[in-house]
């Protein structure tokens, strides 16, 4: 599936995704992998899935909204002054461009992006 056709459907929750290791200068603890499918590009804004298994990673972030469909973990922002952050099923979270983020897994998150 390269892209959702318009009137066309998808159980975001159950679609297949291919996992891959995550780099492994990210990688603090843990084995984590990570896959994303991207569903739809509407008006050069990025909408799509992405999961992470379990384990601690660091990320540099892009501007992005997004919703978690399953999983939980803490997302900590480096020398931001932010708070850590829990998150789990229906939780939303904005990111900012360059954010540098700490993400600790500890059920595989799946998320609903818009980047």
């Amino acid at each position: 599936m390269t892209g959702l056709a318009a009137g066309a459907g998808v159980d975001a929750g159950a679609l297949a995704l291919s996992h891959e290791p995550l780099p492994v200068d990210e990688v603090i603890a843990g084995a984590p992998t990570a896959a994303m499918r991207e569903l739809a590009t509407l008006g050069g804004i990025e909408i799509g899935v992405w999961e992470m298994t379990p384990g601690t990673a660091t990320d540099t972030e892009a501007d992005e909204v997004f919703v978690v469909l399953s999983g939980r973990a803490t997302i900590a922002f480096a020398s931001s002054g932010l708070p850590d952050l829990e998150v789990g099923p229906g939780s939303v979270v904005r990111l900012a461009e360059g954010m540098r983020t700490t993400w600790t897994v500890t059920e595989t998150l799946r998320k609903i992006y818009i980047t």
